[in-house]
C-alpha cells in the first residue's frame, strides 16, 4: 500500500488519476487543492487538504506520511514546481511525479505536428521552465509530456524518452492515470527521466 499526494486533484488529469487509484489499487490519497468542495472523499482512503500548492506551510503539512507525490497543475508551472521541490527538499517525501506537456524539448516531429514545439508555441516555455527546475533537483522525478488528452476509455499508449521524437498526437486520460500508478508503485520505472506519452 502506498500513500500518494495528488496535487491539482480537482483537474481533469488529477480527476481521472485519483479515481483510477480508487478502482484499481488499495492506496491512500491525500487530495490537495484550492477547490476543495469539488470533492467527495473516500472517508476509508483519503483525506483533503484544501491550499494553494505554493503556500509552503500547507504543503509541508500535506507531504507528511506522503511516499509519492503526483502534481497535475495549471498556470505558472515554474513557480509551483520551485515550491514543490523546495518543500520535497524539506521533507522525507523524494518521489515526483510531475505533468508537463508534449513539444517542450522540441521533440515532435513534422509527421505529428511540429507546430506543437516550443520553438512554435513560446505558451509552453512555463512546462519548459518547470522541468528545468525539476530535472535539476536531486529528487526522484519523472516528469511526464503527454499528448492532448481526450476521454477515450482505453489504455493503449506508447512511451518515449527525453532525446526520442514523440511518438503521436493525442492520448487518453486513462491512460496518463494507468502510467501515474506504475510510476508510483515502481521507483525505478521513469526515474530521472522525462516520459512522452501518447496512443499507441
Amino acid at each position: 500500500m502506498t500513500n500518494v499526494l495528488i496535487i491539482g486533484a480537482t483537474g481533469s488529469v488529477g480527476q481521472t488519476t485519483r479515481n483510477y487509484f480508487l478502482d484499481n489499487t488499495n492506496d491512500n490519497l491525500t487530495l490537495m487543492s484550492r477547490h476543495t468542495q469539488r470533492l467527495n472523499a473516500n472517508d476509508d482512503r483519503e483525506k483533503v487538504i484544501q491550499g494553494d500548492v505554493t503556500d509552503s506551510s500547507i504543503l509541508s503539512e500535506a507531504l507528511k506520511e506522503q511516499d509519492v507525490v503526483f502534481a497535475a497543475l495549471s498556470g505558472n508551472l515554474a513557480k509551483m514546481a520551485d515550491s514543490i521541490v523546495k518543500a520535497m527538499d524539506n521533507s522525507e517525501v523524494k518521489r515526483l511525479i510531475f505533468i508537463t506537456s508534449m513539444g517542450i524539448y522540441n521533440e515532435i516531429p513534422t509527421s505529428v505536428g511540429s507546430d506543437g514545439n516550443l520553438s512554435s508555441n513560446p505558451m509552453l516555455q512555463t512546462y519548459r521552465n518547470a522541468a528545468d527546475i525539476i530535472e535539476t533537483s536531486d529528487l526522484n522525478y519523472t516528469i511526464i509530456r503527454p499528448g492532448w488528452f481526450d476521454n477515450s476509455n482505453d489504455t493503449n499508449y506508447e512511451i518515449t524518452h527525453k532525446g526520442e521524437p514523440f511518438g503521436g498526437h493525442d492520448v487518453s486520460l486513462k491512460s496518463i492515470a494507468d502510467l501515474v500508478v506504475k510510476l508510483s508503485h515502481d521507483s525505478k520505472l521513469g526515474s530521472h527521466d522525462s516520459l512522452g506519452i501518447n496512443r499507441k
